[in-house]
């Protein structure tokens, strides 16, 4: 049992353990989002999995390509291993946040009632950005899947119909997506053994066309092109693990949140550690980084992809460009869910128009998914006239940054809203959920999220293999600065203190309270009993 109500101010009714509604208490005076047309159709399964799978796409499948290419196994490997820290360190807030204030788009509320409206209108929209363009880039990515096996079909025609596939996951009900995201989630999470088994069993010389190559190219060339080759891998880290925190926008349309989401949190080691480190590691000992067939170079082939054709195993070569198109679905619909969940949350807080605040029957914002979907779709066909490597460096580099920007608010967001409810005089006993890192994952994630923003101003301004010049400089820094123009016009028309008072932040308001006889928390179904031994 939940409650969704907003107690007296006094502390005597301010406890959460409460079994009852109290009359008159069905809203909270503030729209923070907290009552919405949203409809909690979504359960433990769909917010576990989605936490799993919700951002395997073509990152890690095709720009771990790039990222060989461009920095050398030890550099693709060191990236992974760093970003996953990162978050690692981010989920664990999210986690924390989402049980006590699940909104619709969690983060931008959490930065704009903890830190400053001015940063959350920023984090909002530099969000929904990411979410568009991350559509586009999606988009491109399945005519480069595609091209595999026919180049006969224009490239306009491909992102058309993929286009409106994603469209359709997206409009037909809540409880569909979660359905497709839960499928889709469980092939690249059963196809994920079979890739590391495999490639194991090809580095050690057991495939038809391959003899053992061990750690060849580790020995030879560890990093392509040195300390510059590794910053120029981490936007495609960055920008592969992006969209892990959509679990925070899942969780206000998910049932049972004091089970749910530390249930999601508890799966982010399997998933770095199986996804990003163990796959990235099984295709340097396979794939040479001047393989000419890779992705970023002169082919267009996933190196797991090229993996599989050098071994002379083509049946599996067919089968991962499968799971690679199912994945790049999965993310450019998950991309659409998240940007108009942003949208209603920007709305709610009066920052975006009402209509994207708003949800019909059936638990959509339409009007949230109309422009998110119409502005990725539309910008996907650059693809038509530009390489598909071209078109992914730029959207990876644009949304890798706004990423980082939203990954170090979320950060920042979290230490806040501690320090919030300890100048209160409140215990950390009281928070439903609390996680066993804080504040030292917080404070990990938020630094890094820093220094890697600097350290992609030093790779624009000096880019790999080429001059200094303004055009690149822009093309992959651009959004940085858009950033900080919208957060600064945010701070002109808002003005006020720079920080909210955090004696005067409405702690009550905007959270979810719970009863202590949690019947549903105390049941597990078989999904729940089948996996639970590995996201505990």
């Amino acid at each position: 049992m939940e409650i969704t109500a907003t107690p007296p101010s006094n502390s005597a009714s301010r406890q959460e353990n409460s079994s009852e509604k109290l009359p008159g208490h069905g809203r909270h005076n503030g729209d923070y989002g907290a009552d919405t047309d949203l409809q909690r159709m979504l359960s433990t399964r769909h917010l576990t999995m989605i936490a799993l799978g919700s951002s395997i796409g073509m990152g890690l499948w095709l720009g771990s390509g790039v990222s060989l290419r461009n920095g050398g196994p030890a550099a693709i490997f060191i990236g992974y291993i760093l970003a996953g820290t990162i978050i690692w360190s981010v989920s664990h807030a999210i986690g924390e946040m989402a049980v006590l204030y699940p909104l619709p788009s969690a983060f931008v509320q959490w930065s704009s009632i903890f830190i400053s409206p001015a940063l959350g209108f920023a984090v909002g929209w530099a969000y929904w950005f990411g979410a568009f363009i991350t559509i586009a880039n999606e988009l491109q990515g399945i005519v480069t899947v595609l091209h595999f096996w026919t180049d006969e079909v224009p490239t306009a025609a491909w992102i058309t119909i993929f286009w409106f596939v994603i469209v359709f996951i997206n409009a037909w009900a809540v409880k569909f997506f979660g359905e497709v995201e839960v499928v889709s989630s469980t092939i690249k999470f059963g196809w994920i053994f079979v890739v590391i088994i495999s490639l194991i069993v090809v580095s050690a010389g057991g495939a038809p066309n391959e003899n053992a190559i061990g750690f060849r190219y580790w020995n030879s060339t560890p990093f392509t092109n040195g300390f510059k080759g590794f910053l120029s891998v981490m936007p495609t880290c960055i920008f592969a693990m992006s969209g892990s925190e959509n679990a925070a926008l899942v969780a206000a349309e998910t049932q049972n949140l004091r089970k749910s989401v530390p249930r999601a949190v508890g799966s982010i080691w399997l998933r770095l550690s199986l996804f990003y480190a163990l796959g990235s590691f099984a295709i340097t000992i396979t794939v040479s980084p001047y393989d000419l067939n890779l992705f970023g170079g002169a082919g267009s082939s996933s190196p797991f992809v090229v993996a599989y054709q050098n071994a002379g195993l083509t049946v599996l070569a067919h089968m991962m460009n499968v799971v690679i198109f199912i994945s790049i679905i999965s993310t450019g619909s998950i991309s659409g869910f998240g940007g108009s969940r942003i949208l209603m949350g920007l709305s709610h807080l009066h920052l975006a128009p009402k209509i994207f605040g708003r949800a019909d029957k059936k638990g959509r914002p339409v009007a949230g998914l109309v422009i998110t979907l119409l502005t990725g779709g539309g910008l996907s066909y650059l693809n038509v006239t530009a390489s598909g490597s071209d078109v992914f460096s730029w959207f990876s580099n644009l949304t890798s940054l706004f990423t980082l920007f939203g990954w170090g608010s979320i950060c920042l967001s979290h230490l806040r809203m501690r320090y919030a409810w300890k100048a209160q005089g409140r215990s950390a006993a009281e928070l439903p959920w609390r996680t066993w890192t804080y504040p030292y994952a917080s404070c990990w994630g938020l630094a890094w999220c820093v220094v890697l923003i600097i350290a992609e101003f030093y790779l624009s301004v000096w880019p790999l293999h080429m001059s200094p010049n303004a055009p690149d400089f822009f093309a992959n820094y651009v959004s940085v600065v858009v950033i900080v123009v919208v957060y600064l016009v945010a701070r002109v028309w808002h003005g006020g203190p720079w920080w909210v008072d955090a004696q005067g932040i409405d702690l009550d308001g905007p959270r979810r309270f719970y009863a202590p006889d949690d019947e549903e928390a105390k049941s597990r179904g078989l999904f729940e009993k089948t996996v639970g031994w590995i996201v505990k």
